[in-house]
């Protein structure tokens, strides 16, 4: 600072040695210190950004982490290179006019500060945004989506910005400015309602591990059924199953009531839960031809050799003979035979899951027939693939039912009507 004193002397002495005034010889030194410190503000802001900046950005290229790489991305240093120049004015300023109290001083020093403000603002902005790449890097991100924070961050820091700089405008103390917000505060939590409840439903949703980003979630309210690819402050944005996006706000999902299929992705199966309808006018008791005929299928051998033995050995000790063991002893059914048979058959199909619950059962009977469902799981979650394991199952078993003289229940179409007419 002493040499700019010094040399705004020469420059005095120099003027006045060649006969101006002292008015003259006051403006014309300041605009020659003005136009010094203006270019040292520009070789200031060249060295930042010309020469540390490309140093930094050697420096990170070279290095093996990412962090760095995302922060070079984000702009986060050559936003902070724009201070170079700002530094240089504000503290250079006093010493270019008469006095630390001329107009001009006052003037520069302000816009000055104003400006540092909003720069240290666009810093803290990019460093966030550089923060929330980072993260989503890491191994935690699809447990936790940490965007919502980020942005009721930037909130804040926005907000804070400008009381800092309505304080430098308005010469206003801080202090007294918080203070006189306690008169706005309902004003305020009008404006930012919508962000206040997306940061409870953000907080909530990530303490309660609701939802993550790469979940299947089904909304039918908001149209929703498929992957969540987004989580923000204000809104949730899923990806259906046909490409179009379903924004949903963050609220609504605490709320409310929404699917979300992670506990069958994580169990290992996807549900197969579907029945076909059998015409009770089909169900009989087996004859012998019947059993001969069954005992020669692989899948249940086993199982009629057993029953056959069992049936055999109760008819006998009970004393029932060929005639009343309809009534009296046992038999077996053509349906009880094609249950057990679908239970054999789906057990031995690779892509179902048999350590999840397995159930192939009888539903009470309806005017549409006797329902027997199908209970199981598969190993295969994707949509497409599993769609087509549960269609050939039941292709299969329609196919097979006129093997167990069995029909499965229709209602009488058209054709039957145009039969029965004729």
């Amino acid at each position: 600072m002493e040499t700019i004193i010094n040399f705004k002397g020469i420059i005095s002495d120099f003027l006045q040695s060649l006969g101006f005034g002292d008015v003259f010889v006051d403006y014309t030194e300041n605009i020659i210190l003005l136009i010094i410190v203006i270019s040292l503000a520009f070789l200031a802001d060249f060295v930042s950004k010309k020469i540390i900046l490309s140093i930094l950005h050697r420096i990170v290229k070279r290095s093996k982490t990412d962090w760095d790489d995302i922060i070079l991305e984000k702009n986060v240093f050559n936003r902070l290179s724009h201070l170079a120049p700002a530094f240089v004015i504000y503290y250079l300023n006093p010493y270019i006019f008469d006095n630390n109290t001329s107009t001009w001083v006052e003037i520069i020093q302000t816009a000055t500060k104003v400006y540092m403000a909003i720069v240290f603002n666009l810093v803290a902005f990019a460093f966030l945004d550089a923060l929330n790449d980072i993260y989503k890097k890491s191994a935690k991100t699809k447990k936790v989506s940490i965007k919502s924070y980020i942005q009721i961050t930037k909130i804040i820091i926005g907000f804070v910005t400008g009381l800092i700089v309505f304080s430098i405008v308005f010469d206003k103390d801080l202090t007294g400015i918080f203070t006189g917000l306690g008169a706005f505060a309902a004003v305020l939590l009008l404006i930012f309602q919508d962000s206040i409840k997306g940061l409870v439903g953000g907080v909530t949703l990530s303490a309660n591990d609701m939802v993550r980003i790469g979940d299947w979630i089904s909304m039918p309210k908001y149209n929703a059924d498929g992957t969540v690819i987004d989580i923000s402050l204000n809104t949730v944005k899923v990806q259906n199953w046909d490409k179009t996006i379903s924004t949903i706000p963050t609220y609504s999902m605490v709320t409310e009531s929404f699917s979300n299929w992670r506990g069958m992705e994580e169990s290992g199966g996807r549900r197969i839960k579907r029945s076909l309808n059998i015409d009770v006018k089909t169900i009989k008791f087996c004859n012998q031809e019947m059993i001969d005929r069954f005992n020669k299928i692989h899948l249940l051998k086993d199982y009629i050799d057993t029953k056959r033995k069992e049936i055999e050995e109760y008819n006998k000790h009970k004393g029932v003979n060929e005639e009343e063991k309809r009534i009296n002893g046992k038999v077996l059914t053509n349906i009880g035979t094609f249950r057990i048979y679908l239970e054999n058959y789906l057990k031995n199909l690779e892509v179902i899951n048999t350590n999840m619950t397995f159930i192939v059962r009888q539903l009470p009977p309806t005017d549409t027939g006797l329902p027997i469902e199908v209970y199981v799981f598969s190993k295969v979650q994707e949509w497409a693939e599993y769609e087509q394991i549960q269609s050939d199952i039941f292709d299969h078993i329609y196919s097979i039912l006129d093997v167990f003289d069995l029909e499965a229940f229709q209602n009488p179409s058209g054709s039957d009507f145009k039969a029965l007419a004729k």
